[in-house]
């Protein structure tokens, strides 16, 4: 019988402002404590009280007022929410309480007709609203479905508009399907081309990506699929924030991976059984997302580690530590990690990668890692709290049916 050589050292993990310390002589098994992470109120006169960051979700077209709506009908907690349309009957149908229709002198409230330089010219006629409307924003993320009109000229005009005001402006867009036409998709390109010249940070979903995960799907589904990346994108990063964790990050310390930081990767991976926490992160960094890119050398990462209440410190480090292996080694990192108690038995992992060399993001090779001592994961087809594509959990399914 082996003896116990007693208790292992775990390592202080360092996240944003914060330090995470083992709790008691079981580091490597025992849940995460937030005593290391608890401040003292002090009465001290002249302390301001701190606010919280005032957060806002835009959908701008059609496919961006859809990808809200289902934000609406999700989980997200501590967003804002609007939509700007040259649509007035697309406004109207939208969950959205706030809503801006562009361009009514132009459009008259009959849309773009697919032409983004219409799509533009209504942004900016309605620019002193979108101005008024964005003051005391600390964070905006932009969602559109780039190719058509409305989405592709105006998105570039309102992420004009949020640098103004000072707000960390945040694009999360698509670009069309294939069986769209050539049309669709150079549009696209043209207008994501001009979106990043005033995003701080611009997280591109190619719906082709999508394709295999979802070929057998109706229409609608293979769309619907669409807008739940761009929901579990702006989830990744709002969470860590807004919702109370763990680890506490803050404002700041996203602001400081994401301010003017250029194209981002976004990898979503879930993990079950005893190597849920490297599973998670290798799913990640092996998302469909990801197919023709790799992270390897980001010089910014923000990392959600989401799990239930029997979720540990040694989940955190092994999730952390399969990323911190391909990023550049003086990558600034900003780790956080959410409770949510309908993810027990689960770890979830979401990963914004950024800062490439020369700002070239996608590549034409596969991410060359290896990775030893995991076992093929196979989740949970039950939608939990975090609400995971179904297409990313049937990808690992079929995966897992190949090896058998």
């Amino acid at each position: 019988m082996a003896q116990d050589d007693g208790p292992k050292f775990v390592p202080p993990i360092h996240t944003g402002e914060h330090t995470l310390v083992p709790e008691g002589p079981t580091a490597n098994g025992a849940s995460l404590t937030r005593a290391a992470m608890t401040h003292t109120p002090t009465a001290a006169a002249g302390i301001v009280p701190s606010q919280s960051a005032r957060i806002e979700v835009i959908g701008v077209g059609g496919g961006g007022s859809n990808a809200v709506n289902r934000m609406i009908a999700s989980d997200l907690q501590g967003l804002g929410y609007r939509v700007l349309n040259t649509d007035a009957q697309a406004l109207l149908q939208s969950a959205a309480q706030k809503r801006l229709q562009l361009g009514q002198k132009l459009t008259r409230g009959l849309g773009a007709g697919g032409n983004p330089v219409i799509g533009q010219k209504a942004a900016e006629e309605s620019r002193a609203e979108l101005q008024e409307s964005l003051q005391g924003a600390d964070l905006i993320f932009i969602a559109a479905g780039m190719g058509g009109g409305t989405g592709t000229g105006a998105a570039p005009i309102l992420a004009e508009v949020a640098k103004e005001v000072g707000a960390l402006t945040v694009g999360i867009v698509t670009k069309p399907f294939s069986f769209e036409g050539r049309k669709r998709m150079r549009q696209a390109e043209e207008g994501i081309a001009r979106l990043a010249e005033h995003v701080d940070t611009l997280i591109v979903i190619p719906n082709d990506r999508l394709r295999d995960e979802i070929a057998g799907a109706p229409l609608n589904e293979a769309f619907r699929a669409a807008d739940d990346v761009l929901r579990m994108g702006v989830k990744g990063i709002s969470d860590i924030i807004t919702r109370p964790g763990l680890v506490n990050v803050d404002f700041a310390d996203i602001r400081s991976v994401m301010s003017d930081a250029g194209t981002a990767l976004l990898g979503i991976g879930v993990g079950s059984g005893r190597s849920r926490a490297s599973e998670a992160a290798q799913a990640a960094m092996s998302s469909p997302l990801l197919e023709s890119a790799r992270i390897d050398g980001a010089k910014g990462c923000v990392i959600n580690i989401s799990g239930g209440k029997d979720m540990t410190l040694e989940d955190m480090t092994t999730a952390s530590e399969v990323i911190y292996e391909v990023v550049d080694p003086e990558a600034n990192i900003i780790v956080g990690a959410v409770v949510d108690d309908r993810l027990e038995g689960e770890i979830h992992v979401t990963v914004i990668a950024t800062g490439f060399d020369g700002g070239t993001t996608y590549r034409t090779d596969r991410p060359a890692m290896s990775f030893t001592g995991t076992t093929p994961f196979t989740p949970s087809t039950e939608e939990k709290g975090a609400k995971i594509p179904p297409f990313l959990l049937n990808r690992q399914g079929r995966s897992s049916e190949q090896d058998s």
